[in-house]
C-alpha cells in the first residue's frame, strides 16, 4: 500500500510540473518539426477571421532544415516546394527567420513572411503579407 501512495503522489506532482526543454532544441541547430495551430486571415479594412491551414494551402506539418535553409512539408519528397529562410536571427530569446514566396506562376500571390520560434519552449508565430491579406499563424515546435 505504502508503494502505491508513493506512485500516487509522484504521478501528482509530475503532472504539476515539467521537464525542461534541452537547451539548444530551437535555437536553429537542429531541424525542427513544426505544427500549425490556430490560423488567422485579415483582409483590408481589418476583416479577420480564423480559417484552416488547408484552405490557404499551408501544410498539416513543416519542416525546417536549417543547414539548408529551407522549410518545406513535412510529407514532402524529392522536389515538393519549399521556400528558402533569406535571414536568420537571434533576438530576445526567439529565432527569427523571414523570407519571400512568388508563389504560384503568373498568379499575383507573392508574400513576404517572418517567423518567430521561442528558443525555451518551440512555440512558434508566423506572419506573411501580400496583397491586401494577412495571415497569422501560431503553432509548436518539436526538435527533430
Amino acid at each position: 500500500m505504502d508503494n502505491l501512495k508513493w506512485v500516487v503522489w509522484f504521478l501528482m506532482f509530475a503532472g504539476f510540473t515539467s521537464l525542461p526543454v534541452a537547451a539548444g532544441d530551437f535555437d536553429g541547430s537542429q531541424p525542427l518539426l513544426c505544427a500549425p495551430i490556430d490560423v488567422i486571415e485579415c483582409t483590408s479594412g481589418g476583416q479577420c477571421q480564423k480559417v484552416s491551414a488547408e484552405s490557404i494551402r499551408l501544410p498539416q506539418f513543416l519542416r525546417i532544415n536549417f543547414a539548408e535553409k529551407k522549410i518545406g512539408a513535412a510529407s514532402g519528397g524529392e522536389g515538393a516546394p519549399t521556400t528558402s529562410i533569406k535571414t536568420m536571427e537571434h533576438i530576445d530569446g526567439k529565432l527569427i527567420l523571414n523570407g519571400a514566396e512568388d508563389g504560384i506562376e503568373g498568379v499575383r500571390d507573392g508574400l513576404g513572411w517572418s517567423m518567430a520560434i521561442a528558443e525555451e519552449t518551440g512555440k512558434m508565430v508566423l506572419t506573411a503579407s501580400g496583397d491586401e491579406v494577412g495571415f497569422v499563424v501560431f503553432g509548436a515546435c518539436l526538435a527533430q
